[in-house]
């Protein structure tokens, strides 16, 4: 979860540009695809130790990236690279293949667009884009429900 100055600006992006029949999700920051519902309990201890009393990890919008059809932010943050490393290790047996391939942090503004219109936004954001420090505030873990989606648990940092 993102600051609340830092939210604003990225949802404000995504409205702006995101198909809005398929944009169903504020501006976040996605660690893990999937993870099955049977480890939601031990996944909720775990982002309690992972955020009580922890100051929040440093992050910055570090650049603009291509996702083929659509648009992000890349994000650069060592402490949140080496939260989501502890999560994939304590999961590592369950994670799907997408999961198990690497992460690329990044904040998507735009997808499901014509690769010409993505180029185009990427232009235009690239244009005047300073690297900038990204306040993340929380982790969360979320319920999929076939379209809707449904908070599970919330885990600010101190």
């Amino acid at each position: 979860m993102f600051g609340h100055e830092d939210a604003t600006v990225l949802d404000g992006l995504r409205r702006a540009y995101f198909p809005p029949e398929r944009n169903q999700l504020a501006a976040h920051l996605t660690l893990f695809h999937h993870l099955p519902p049977s480890v939601a309990d031990e996944l909720k201890h775990r982002l309690i130790g992972l955020t009580r009393g922890a100051p929040a990890p440093q992050a910055w919008l570090g650049g603009v990236m291509s996702l083929g059809r659509g648009t992000a932010f890349r994000v650069e943050s060592p402490e949140l690279e080496g939260i989501r490393a502890e999560l994939a290790s304590a999961f590592a047996p369950l994670l799907t293949p997408q999961d198990r391939a690497g992460w690329r942090p990044h904040v998507t503004i735009q997808n499901k667009v014509a690769p010409t219109e993505a180029k185009a936004l990427q232009a235009q954001l690239s244009a005047d884009f300073l690297r900038r420090p990204l306040h993340i505030k929380g982790l969360a873990s979320w319920w999929y429900r076939g379209g809707p989606w449904e908070r599970h648990s919330l885990h600010n940092f101190a």
